[in-house]
């Protein structure tokens, strides 16, 4: 008997979802990722890839920022030299948009750094990146019909913000069901097996 090892999405995408990628993928940003979808609309779809961090704090690069050991996530290929950042401070950040389930994009970035430094925000809450994913209308929706990408949802809000997890990757595809815990396993070229 065959088993089934086809990579195939069946959900549609919508913001609060995630993209994991295809476990063959050896491409540089995407290759065994999982990007989290901030916006996904008829003029294209951004987010920030989970899984990809620089091994510096963030106080290093950003001027004036403290030092509240705050990883960097690579956020995708767009805009890399720009800081951005997601948050579950809520109404705590003016000008923070909810994505989903209590997780915001964005807001006052100054006002940010000042609740760091004071202690009045938990750098846990906080999780940063330079650059971010992006697709232009219809890309994205191509990608997943050549099975680039599986859509799925996010179960624990909380899981997108730890920066400690390192197998984020493996956690999303093994909740796919056997045949996807099977090639988060695999080799990316089974040549190398």
């Amino acid at each position: 008997m065959a088993i089934d090892l086809s990579f195939e999405n069946k959900r549609k995408p919508r913001k609060g979802r995630v993209l994991i990628s295809d476990p063959f993928s050896k491409d540089d940003y995407f290759g065994r990722s999982v990007v989290y979808m901030c916006d996904y609309n008829s003029e294209g779809t951004f987010g920030f890839v989970l899984t990809n961090f620089l091994d510096i704090d963030l106080s290093e690069v950003a001027k004036n920022f403290p030092d509240v050991g705050a990883n960097i996530g690579i956020g995708g290929p767009v805009q890399t030299e720009n800081i951005f950042f997601i948050h579950t401070l809520g109404d705590g950040l003016p000008g923070s948009i909810e994505v989903d389930d209590g997780i915001y994009i964005g807001g006052d970035y100054d006002l940010l750094t000042e609740q760091l430094n004071d202690g009045t925000a938990d750098p846990s809450k906080v999780r940063f990146f330079l650059g971010y994913s992006g697709w232009d209308p219809g890309q994205l929706e191509e990608e997943i019909n050549r099975n680039n990408w599986i859509v799925a949802p996010v179960l624990n809000p909380l899981e997108i913000m730890d920066t400690s997890i390192t197998d984020i990757w493996q956690r999303f595809m093994k909740r796919e069901g056997k045949k996807y815990d099977i090639l988060s396993r695999a080799p990316i070229d089974f040549n190398d097996n």
